[in-house]
């Protein structure tokens, strides 16, 4: 078994459901300060431990994967989620895909370069706590100004190895109304709440984002993704609640699109961000996509876009909007289903990909 794979395990057998990176971070920061990483460990939260690993002077190349996974869901596993069990090719657990190998073939990666004979390239690995919930380590760290500035930012997503150029934005919001309360029998007495959000609603769905599709994001989407209202059947209700889900692509302001759809609302219903991440994409013929491909990545295809949102939306502009690629060993649909799994050869695939990338990058 080669040293990703077992580490790939090792990772998968720590349980970061939802919480819990800390035991997660600790492998890690003793590989990385082993191999000469000055490593930092930063914790957003009690138990929600990320770390910033660097090595090298000069401006980084940033590595960046998070270490948290999603809830394993209802249906029974036929593979423990958290005995990293070896099956032919395939290594099942819980982040398997999404996204422990792409963190261990990180490490091992940046492990042989700065062991290795052309190692000039400076690095910053950064592991974060919180992704699948908002980004909120990555947000925390940039906010502390832990993040450097990068010559690019290699995100190890589960791509199935293929480099990815970017991915559309993210912007949740929530729509309360408000009414008044009275007995189901006498509504004229009270103020419906739902016939309110119920509005609002047809509004969103009405709204036009504004924009021409991008040529290779394509086009921005909304959807209402929730609702809840009332408490019981025979009474007005006075609160209503719908959750809306914007995906944005390069060009749309976030906090213009908000107002815009602000205004569509009428003034009946109130309108609270809980999540805004804008889009990431990087131009194919960057020299940083070029030096990915060259050392074995699959090239970007017809769908150059990941169908999911990174860390890369609040990492990429604190690197000083370095070029970003996504590109990880695990298979994107594998990514929170029930008896995920990885291929092993691409996560070892993905360490000769890495570590290629930046001995390409050390090249003269």
């Amino acid at each position: 078994m080669t040293d990703v794979v077992a580490l790939t395990r090792e990772l998968i057998r720590i349980d970061s459901v939802g919480g819990g990176e800390a035991a997660v971070a600790e492998p890690l920061a003793r590989r990385l300060e082993a191999a000469g990483f000055e490593v930092r460990a930063h914790d957003h939260a009690p138990g929600r431990t990320g770390l910033v690993a660097r090595w090298g002077t000069g401006v980084p190349v940033t590595l960046t994967g998070h270490l948290d996974t999603v809830p394993l869901g209802g249906r029974p596993w036929t593979h423990e989620p958290h005995t990293a069990e070896v099956d032919g090719d395939r290594l099942y657990g819980r982040g398997s895909s999404d996204m422990k190998a792409g963190v261990a073939a990180l490490v091992v990666a940046a492990e042989r370069h700065v062991r290795g004979p052309n190692h000039r390239v400076a690095l910053e690995i950064v592991l974060t706590a919180g992704e699948e919930t908002g980004c909120e380590g990555a947000i925390d760290m940039v906010a502390r100004g832990l993040v450097s500035r990068s010559r690019g930012l290699l995100v190890a997503e589960p791509t199935a190895n293929r480099a990815l150029l970017g991915h559309k934005g993210a912007l949740w919001l929530k729509a309360t109304a408000h009414g008044r309360t009275a007995h189901g029998s006498m509504p004229h007495l009270g103020d419906n709440a739902i016939y309110k959000l119920a509005r609002a609603i047809g509004a969103v769905e009405r709204f036009d984002p504004g924009v021409s599709p991008h040529p290779w994001l394509g086009a921005p989407t909304v959807n209402v993704g929730t609702v809840h209202g009332g408490i019981n059947v025979n009474s007005v209700p006075d609160l209503a609640e719908a959750t809306v889900d914007m995906r944005t692509v390069t060009g749309q302001d976030h906090t213009e699109l908000r107002e815009r759809l602000r205004e569509r609302l009428d003034g009946e219903t109130s309108l609270e961000v809980l999540t805004d991440l804008p889009s990431v994409w990087t131009d194919p013929d960057d020299p940083f996509v070029r030096v990915l491909v060259a050392a074995g990545a699959r090239p970007p295809g017809e769908r150059p876009a990941a169908s999911y949102f990174t860390d890369a939306s609040v990492l990429a502009t604190a690197c000083g909007d370095a070029p970003t690629v996504i590109c990880g060993p695990g298979e994107p649909e594998q990514a929170h289903v029930t008896d995920e799994y990885c291929e092993i050869p691409r996560i070892e695939e993905a360490v000769e990909i890495y570590a290629g990338a930046l001995a390409g990058l050390s090249a003269p």
